[in-house]
């Protein structure tokens, strides 16, 4: 007696089905990363060698005289109205500048640094808004005086002329590239000092130079000046003490020195 086993075929949709999967374990074994220890690939050295430095910074000063001085005055003026306030600013400012001139300083030196109108008001009654009682005019200009020898007579003049404010006086040093120049080569002579001494304590040479930054110093300009201690009526009598002083022109340097 024969026994007959009849395996089924799969249809076309089972197989199409199987062959997928199939596929795709076959993609995933393939891409994933092996379990296996690798080793780490080391960066090629270049085969320089790190350079050696000191870092060192010097500073370079020169003393300076000023010779030319910046004077900030205006006129202020306080009326019941626009018109009267703008009327008694622009008289003043005219006299003002007229007195300027007498002294043979320049108009490209004479330059408006402020205008304003502002009203004046009376917070007493607590009315609120306040009520309007006037205006208040104001005119600045800013002066450059380039002979230091008539600065005081600019400042006494212009306060007999009208003016009501002295706002500063700034002295200045006119071309300052020479100077600059003085004091970047003591900075640089400086720096170079220390890296030398450094280097011969250490045992070492100076090669070359790596890097060099600089830096410049904010210039204090002096403001030496007084009116005297004089009242108004004594403006005229007592002539404006004037004082220049010195201004220095600071550079400062950071060297970085190759050794060998």
């Amino acid at each position: 007696m024969s026994t007959t086993l009849t395996i089924p075929t799969p249809g076309l949709r089972t197989r199409l089905i199987a062959a997928a999967v199939g596929v795709s374990l076959f993609l995933a074994a393939t891409s994933a990363p092996s379990l296996t220890p690798r080793g780490t690939l080391a960066v090629a050295s270049s085969g320089t060698a790190p350079e050696h430095t000191i870092s060192v910074s010097g500073t370079g000063t020169v003393t300076l005289m000023p010779d030319v001085a910046d004077l900030q005055l205006g006129v202020l003026t306080s009326r019941p109205t626009v018109k009267a306030a703008q009327a008694d600013a622009a008289v003043a400012m005219t006299r003002i500048l007229a007195a300027l001139k007498a002294l043979g300083i320049d108009d490209k030196d004479i330059q408006t640094s402020n205008v304003s109108l502002q009203p004046t008001y009376d917070y007493s009654s607590g009315i609120n808004p306040p009520r309007i009682t006037g205006f208040q005019m104001s005119n600045s200009v800013t002066v450059t005086i380039r002979a230091l020898d008539k600065l005081g007579d600019a400042i006494d003049n212009s306060l007999a002329a009208g003016a009501t404010s002295l706002d500063g006086v700034t002295f200045r040093v006119n071309d300052e590239t020479s100077a600059e120049a003085q004091a970047r080569q003591a900075a640089m002579t400086e720096a170079r000092s220390k890296a030398d001494t450094l280097a011969a304590v250490a045992g070492i040479s100076i090669a070359g130079v790596a890097s060099i930054a600089e830096t410049s110093a904010p210039i204090q300009y002096p403001i030496n000046y007084t009116l005297g201690g004089a009242s108004a009526p004594d403006v005229a009598k007592v002539a404006t003490p004037i004082q220049a002083g010195t201004t220095d022109v600071t550079i400062t340097v950071a060297v970085v020195y190759l050794i060998q």
